[in-house]
């Protein structure tokens, strides 16, 4: 029996993609708190980056690190719920959407703001800058229309059926909207898309979380906000 422990914090949107993956498949863990800004050095050994998620097989010692290589490990391990599904062209689209998310959504709305309203407070007990959570709010209506646009073509944002791409965008929308980042006026088709990933049995763990000394809006945990 593998035993899997999970390195986290609750807002880390790649660690959240991975936790729906693994609540997809039914892959269970255990769930270690991690502030990789802590730089500890234990964290460190495992991985010099200092990024999470890490997991770890605690029986056979395997160390995994990357959330997009750790979905990959998943992907290829455990048959149930395949997210990486369909044609070759298929599999490039999911690909490239999860990129997409990971980096771009990022990097534009849910790093600035983790950066500004979680970090700044917890690390350095500064009060957030209100220029860069406007850019940060203005990027995510942006690529909430292209979410729209997406799903004007297709049922879920990479195809026919459910994959990665939903779960790694979900993952960076969870977090901005539980940072207020997120004005979801004028974007009912990608709010239609979120309310039906909320109400997956995955989803619920990551709802019911809460970062310390940071609450979010009152429709954050409503599966019909």
């Amino acid at each position: 029996m593998t035993m899997w422990q999970l390195y986290q914090f609750p807002l880390c949107p790649f660690s959240r993609k991975l936790r729906l993956l693994l609540g997809e498949k039914g892959v269970g863990y255990e769930l270690v708190r991690e502030s990789p800004w802590a730089r500890r050095d234990e964290f460190l050994d495992m991985n010099p980056a200092g990024q999470t998620p890490v997991m770890v097989d605690t029986q056979r010692g395997t160390v995994l690190i990357d959330s997009m290589a750790i979905c990959e490990y998943f992907e290829e391990t455990v048959e149930k719920a395949a997210m990486i599904n369909g044609t070759a062209a298929n599999r490039a689209e999911i690909r490239r959407l999860v990129a997409w998310f990971d980096n771009n959504f990022y990097h534009d709305v849910t790093g600035p703001l983790l950066g500004e309203r979680m970090i700044k407070r917890l690390a350095h007990r500064q009060a957030p800058e209100a220029k860069a959570l406007r850019q940060s709010m203005k990027a995510a209506i942006e690529h909430l229309d292209y979410i729209d646009y997406l799903l004007d073509h297709r049922n879920w944002l990479a195809g026919a059926t459910l994959s990665l791409a939903d779960l790694a965008a979900a993952a960076q929308i969870s977090v901005a909207d539980y940072l207020g980042g997120i004005d979801w006026k004028g974007h009912e088709q990608t709010a239609r898309w979120y309310r039906g990933l909320k109400s997956r049995p995955s989803f619920r763990p990551l709802l019911s979380e809460r970062m310390e000394v940071i609450g979010p809006p009152a429709h954050y945990d409503n599966v019909d906000f």
